[in-house]
This record gives C-alpha cells, sequence and structure tokens, in this order.
C-alpha cells in the first residue's frame, strides 16, 4: 500500500475551528483504486491520550485488519483521528464533522470529485459513534458528498442508557463512566468536573488522563461520584450534555443504513443495549431510510464485531456496485425509548456556567460570534 497523513481543518463539539489528522491509505494499483470506492473506516479508539490515536498507531505498525481487508479489495480508505486534538472521548456530534472532513481533505488530495466519487462509511464500537453522527450531520454539514452506505455496529445509542447498564461491580465495562465523564468536561469545556468526584474519583480520573481503552480502571458511579451526584441524570449539566448525544436527533442519514449489535444477556452485547439501537434502526425506518438489522444472538460486545465487520463490507460492496438496496424495514419494530431526559433544576453547587450557557439556546448574537446553528449542533458549512 501506498500512505499519507493530511493535517486538515476540521469544526469541534462546540462549532469552532480546529485541526485533526486524516490517514489515507491506497493500494499501490492505482487502476484499481479509482475503480473502486472510498472507504471511510472509524477505529474503535476510545482514548484519553494521543498516543492512541489512528494516525499514531497506524505509523508504529499496529495491526487493522478491516483497513487491511478494504485495501486488499481495492478500495482506498481514510481514516480520521475524529476524537481532535482534545481527545474528547463521546463527543458524537464532533466526531461527525471530522469524520466529514477528513473525507473531504482525502478526496481533495487524491483528486477525487467530491460530488461524484462514492464513499462508504463504517464503524463498529466507539467507531460506530463517528460513524453514525457523520451520516446524521452530512446532509447540512456535507452535502456535496456522495454517501453510497453507512455500516455500523455496536452502537451507545443513548448515553444515559449505556451508563446505568455497565453500573455495578461486576461489568467489565465501568471504566465507560468515568471515560465518558472526562470526554464530555473536554468537549462541553467543564472546568470544575472535580466538584461532583469522590477523592477516588478525583485519583482514577487523573491518574488516566491519558490512557487508552483497557487501561482505565473500573470504578462505579457509587466510588466515583459524590452521593449527591450518583444520579447522574438527575445532575443538569449532565443530563444536558447526554441528552444532546442521543443518536438520531441532529440529523437523518441520507445512505442505506446496515446496523448491527451483540445480545448477550437480557439487556444487551454487555455494554451496549440491544433494544436501543432497535429504536434507532425504527426509527429511521419511519423517516423513510432503507435499514438492513443484524442482532448477533448469543454474542458479546468483541465478539460480534467480527460478523458485523465481514457483513458490512459485503453491504459496502454492493453499495459501490450499485447494486439493489436490501430494506428490512418492514420486520423492525419499536425498541427502547430513547427520549431525552428532562433536565433537572441545577444544584448547589452550581454547575458550570460555561457549559450551561453552551448547551442552553443562544441569541442570535452569540449564535453568530460561535459558530452554532439555531438547532444549537454545530455550524453547517
Amino acid at each position: 500500500m501506498r500512505a499519507a497523513q493530511l493535517l486538515y481543518v476540521t469544526t469541534d463539539e462546540l462549532g469552532r475551528r480546529t485541526v485533526s489528522v486524516a490517514t489515507v491509505l491506497q493500494p499501490l494499483d492505482k487502476a484499481v483504486a479509482a475503480a473502486t470506492g472510498l472507504v471511510s473506516y472509524q477505529a474503535a479508539y476510545d482514548a484519553l491520550g494521543a498516543q492512541c490515536d489512528p494516525s499514531y498507531t497506524l505509523r508504529i505498525g499496529t495491526p487493522s485488519a478491516p483497513i487491511m481487508a478494504y485495501l486488499a479489495a481495492g478500495d482506498t480508505v481514510v481514516t480520521a483521528d475524529y476524537e481532535g486534538e482534545d481527545l474528547a472521548e463521546g463527543a458524537g456530534q464532533q466526531y461527525g464533522y471530522e469524520t466529514l472532513d477528513a473525507i473531504r481533505a482525502a478526496e481533495k488530495w487524491l483528486e477525487l470529485p467530491e460530488a461524484s466519487t462514492p464513499v462508504g462509511m463504517v464503524g463498529y464500537s466507539g467507531g460506530s459513534i463517528a460513524t453514525e453522527f457523520a451520516s446524521e450531520l452530512a446532509q447540512g454539514y456535507a452535502p456535496r458528498l456522495d454517501i453510497v452506505g453507512v455500516a455500523e455496529g455496536g452502537l451507545p445509542v443513548d448515553p444515559l442508557h449505556n451508563l446505568a447498564y455497565v453500573d455495578h461491580p461486576g461489568s467489565p465495562w465501568t471504566w465507560v463512566i468515568p471515560v465518558h465523564l472526562e470526554g464530555a468536561a473536554r468537549a462541553f469545556h467543564i472546568r470544575n468536573l472535580n466538584q461532583y468526584l469522590t477523592p477516588a474519583g478525583i485519583a482514577a480520573i487523573g491518574a488516566n488522563q491519558t490512557q487508552c481503552v483497557g487501561h482505565y480502571k473500573g470504578i462505579t458511579t457509587a466510588q466515583l461520584l459524590k452521593p449527591h451526584y450518583q444520579d447522574i441524570e438527575k445532575v443538569a449539566v449532565f443530563a444536558r450534555i447526554f441528552d444532546h448525544l442521543i443518536m438520531s436527533r441532529t440529523g437523518t442519514p441520507r445512505a442505506p443504513l446496515f446496523i448491527g449489535s451483540g445480545l448477550s444477556d437480557p439487556i444487551g452485547d454487555g455494554v451496549m443495549v440491544t433494544k436501543d439501537v432497535q429504536e434507532l434502526a425504527y426509527t429511521y425506518c419511519q423517516r423513510g431510510v432503507p435499514v438492513e438489522l443484524h442482532i448477533y444472538s448469543g454474542l458479546d460486545h468483541q465478539q460480534a464485531g467480527l460478523p458485523f465487520l465481514a457483513q458490512a463490507q459485503i453491504f459496502l460492496t454492493q453499495r459501490f456496485a450499485h447494486l439493489p438496496v436490501h430494506n428490512g424495514c418492514a420486520h423492525i419494530g419499536p425498541g427502547n425509548s430513547i427520549t431525552p431526559v428532562p433536565i433537572p433544576a441545577p444544584r448547589p453547587p452550581p454547575a458550570t456556567a460555561i457549559a450551561l450557557a453552551l448547551l442552553s439556546r443562544p441569541s442570535p448574537a452569540s449564535r453568530a460570534a460561535s459558530g452554532w446553528s439555531s438547532a444549537g449542533v454545530g455550524p453547517h458549512k
């Protein structure tokens, strides 16, 4: 293969100008690459440290089987450091903006026409957040991109549901709770996160400010948060943020969707809530989007990634070949409610004034100054 890395201008969670890095990989046979599609692959790197960025791990030789599979099929691949410079883990809209701008940067560098180059997007687990929000935001943020198919698996559709699901000592996924809180603090500029934390919580987050997934110390809300704040959805600043990050609220994909999720217990795959994923598929069906939903019964989150990624590649190959789309919406019923929780009145000590101001509907003057749209979800380029 040949590879290049691009520094490109993009947008952060609060609608401000920032930069990130995209890695572009091509088969050595240019004729093959030109004849197939551009695959936007969103790696699951869920990190608080830059040493976990795809632009770094790919350079030092960390293997990526999905990327190699697409290159072997003749596709050109672009993968973004979609968490951005601030490593804002879980910041869905930022993930989406940075993914879309990476695609546009790659097309410009490759001298491919934006309006007629077929693009397929794929991501699992943390990568599904970037894939989903990019598909939601594309129509308003990058309307010229020709996105022909979107494959996303293992999705955290409603963050508060996921946090509640893993919040017990027996879960191997308790690290999700402090990582999401720290990621929210970075993305939405909560400067006083420590006011909500116990000494053990402060120590855990402080010791893991630059770690990758798997290194973050597991800790439940009972250990992490002061008693007054352990019901996260009753804390105004957290409720606003996690409501804002519910999937399907910032737009509707234009391209057909392939959605997958494991089901290893009555709730989900151990970390993702399967009925939430079903509700996301059902929501898009109701909006007229063709959806193919696969539930991998008996497989947990890590196990379900293998069949999902294999089927996702077949799905995107079919989209690049302009084959008929299989629409499974007739067999997809509603799942859990993913309605936002009511925002409680702030309780003393007051939540961060900056974060609350940025998450509230801004005035026209402040909207123009900050770059936020009237919907409060970021600028439309």
